[in-house]
């Protein structure tokens, strides 16, 4: 699905984060995108997102040269991104309503428009339905999470692109967020990149682990991690010897 082809990409004035760096996510993974503060991890989902673009190379997606953002993909922010002046229902239905202007492409009036039933769907899924009147500042962390889940959700995307969403949660409520993202990659047939700092969280949500380095960053040093949202698995043996393994290679590049 997401082909990065010999990318090579600079701030202003500064060093490059990433050279001639190349990696390959098929249809339907899991991806935790791993490594010290500076490396490159936000940069990197950016760069997927088509907010940033490449100084060289390439990124394509299903085939085709991402040059802007592309509507069916679904990014999440780590602030949630939600409107403070709008309920949760008013928020999930966002995109939507965004849509309506800018069509499926992003550029076009479209000719046909997402459901709204999308978003009720959506709301009732998520658990969101007793709190839809409410504002943003009258729900939990947990909800809110929950809503730009929701709304992103609702533009059926096939590309979910999270960076750190479940830092400021509570150790409960970031499980059990943790679990259900899982459910719904499975259930829809998302692809899922997520970036976090967390070595235990990437253990817990990627069957596939990118371990990125202080910078630049060349070569795609990828972990393995089949067993990831499966029963049990964080209470295996297979969990912490593999947390480990990550923690001492993190220390070997940061060294």
């Amino acid at each position: 699905m997401i082909a990065i082809n010999s990318l090579t990409f600079a701030y202003p004035h500064a060093s490059p984060l990433f050279e001639n760096f190349s990696l390959s996510i098929s249809r339907g993974e899991t991806w935790a995108i791993l490594g010290p503060s500076g490396c490159g991890k936000t940069t990197l989902l950016y760069l997927l997102a088509g907010l940033r673009q490449p100084i060289k190379g390439e990124i394509k997606i299903d085939g085709e040269l991402l040059a802007r953002p592309r509507p069916r993909s679904g990014l999440i922010l780590q602030d949630y991104g939600l409107l403070p002046w709008s309920s949760v229902h008013e928020n999930v239905g966002l995109g939507i309503q965004v849509r309506k202007f800018y069509g499926a492409d992003g550029k076009h009036t479209p000719e046909n428009y997402l459901p709204k039933e999308n978003v009720n769907h959506w709301l009732q899924r998520l658990g969101l339905g007793e709190v839809e009147d409410k504002f943003p500042s009258q729900i939990s962390g947990g909800q809110r999470q929950r809503t730009a889940i929701a709304r992103t959700l609702a533009l059926e995307p096939d590309l979910l692109l999270m960076d750190e969403p479940f830092s400021s949660l509570d150790a409960i409520t970031r499980e059990d967020l943790q679990n259900l993202t899982h459910s719904l990659c499975s259930e829809q047939n998302l692809t899922l990149v997520i970036v976090t700092h967390a070595i235990e969280e990437a253990v817990a949500l990627g069957k596939k682990i990118l371990l990125l380095s202080d910078a630049p960053n060349q070569n795609a040093k990828v972990f393995e991690n089949p067993s990831a949202g499966q029963s049990g698995h964080r209470t295996s043996q297979e969990y912490r010897e593999l947390c480990n393994v990550l923690w001492k290679d993190m220390q070997r590049e940061t060294a």
